[in-house]
């Protein structure tokens, strides 16, 4: 049954895809397929083998290390609240962020992370039918944030059209940035969060390559990374900063949206006697069920669906743990993958935001077509909890 439902669950998303197609005439096929075997071979390596299992325990250790060093930090500044057992999400979540963050800007520093996303966004311009310039994209996204990533190519923003524009921003958006995979780590299952990283850098291509089919002209094709000089600790202290204000402002967004969640349910409770996400909930649970999840589950998968859009992944996550015990694990995985990822309402402020404060115009450009960028970023995570449903 999981398979029929598989092959279903691909075809309504690649319909969906291509009702939002600007180009239908040029939709190219044989990446598409590449792509998606790829993924299943690589889905069915990282959660049914040993070598996955290898793989995924290391790089979670890592993370987990990673935690404990910056707990130590964090310790430090936060040991009398910490001790008292106060303030555990923002502590031991968010605060994290800090440490991996500098970590990062490390690396960038010392041109190890523009020398492997350069040469991965090769390889994947190979297969994904796309530019060099995309290909980079998608990889660096997933690695400094949906908003840094702009300024490494920010000399070129000029000179990108509004079509390669849009799939810049929907890698963007499809993926999550290293910074803060540890703090998902401590909230879902870490071979999920791993198998959901990349899945969702393929799936980006399959869905650009339906919604925004073009063909990138050699000469058009130009790979210009651009990194600001600095002295090691100029670079430490910018990271450090900038760390500590993704932690604030993912705080903040907690504290606006769970207290407007409980806020809009107990209005709906009061006057309809049904909560707002149990409504939405309803709506979603189509989506579920094409994703995988069994009958009987799909209006509380749909719930947290919802949540995740309307919000954002921490809201949503939060609203698993608390009901994972009532799901199956099958389910809970499936909802995992779907969940790491920006896509949400609030991530088309956040892109356009950042991209405007570098190019104004540009900035306009994708404020315009935020909606379908949202839409084709959703499509990208059903996706990829498509193809992790047929393989648990």
């Amino acid at each position: 049954m999981k398979f029929v439902t598989f092959v279903l669950g691909l075809l309504v998303v690649f319909a969906l895809a291509y009702i939002a197609s600007n180009n239908r005439k040029h939709v190219k096929l044989k990446p598409i397929l590449i792509m998606l075997v790829v993924q299943l071979i690589l889905t069915f390596l990282l959660l049914n083998t040993e070598f996955g299992l290898i793989l995924i325990t290391a790089i979670s250790n890592l993370f987990g290390k990673l935690l404990e060093y910056a707990a130590s930090g964090v310790n430090f500044v936060f040991g009398g609240i910490a001790n008292k057992g106060a303030m555990v999400f923002f502590l031991d979540v968010l605060l994290p962020i800090v440490f991996i963050s500098v970590l990062i800007g490390i690396l960038q520093h010392f041109r190890i992370l523009p020398f492997i996303i350069r040469y991965i966004g090769l390889a994947l311009s190979k297969i994904n039918g796309l530019g060099r310039l995309e290909s980079y994209n998608a990889v660096a996204s997933a690695i400094v944030g949906q908003s840094e990533v702009f300024i490494t190519v920010k000399k070129q923003l000029a000179h990108i059209p509004p079509h390669r524009m849009y799939t810049l921003c929907a890698s963007a958006m499809s993926t999550v940035s290293m910074s803060i995979v540890g703090a998902y780590m401590t909230m879902i299952e870490p071979k999920y969060v791993v198998t959901a990283l990349v899945l969702n850098l393929f799936n980006g291509f399959i869905i650009v390559n339906i919604i925004n089919p073009y063909e990138v002209k050699k000469e058009e094709d130009i790979l210009e990374v651009q990194s600001e000089k600095q002295t090691f600790f100029e670079m430490l202290g910018e990271y450090i900063l900038d760390g500590f204000k993704v932690a604030i402002v993912v705080g903040a967004m907690l504290i606006g949206f769970v207290a407007l969640i409980s806020m809009i349910n107990d209005l709906f409770n009061v006057i309809f006697g049904i909560t707002f996400q149990e409504i939405l909930g309803y709506v979603f649970a189509p989506i579920a069920f094409i994703m995988g999840v069994s009958g009987k589950e799909i209006v509380s998968a749909g719930s947290i669906m919802a949540t995740k859009l309307v919000t954002n992944e921490f809201v949503a996550m939060m609203d698993l743990a608390k009901i994972a015990k009532t799901l199956s694990p099958r389910t809970v995985g499936i909802i995992s993958v779907f969940l790491v990822s920006f896509a949400n309402f609030s991530s088309i402020g956040i892109i356009a935001g950042a991209v405007k404060g570098l190019h104004e115009e540009q900035g306009n450009v994708v404020a315009r077509f935020g909606l379908k960028l949202l839409y084709g970023a959703t499509l990208v995570s059903i996706l990829s909890a498509i193809i992790v449903s047929v393989m648990l």
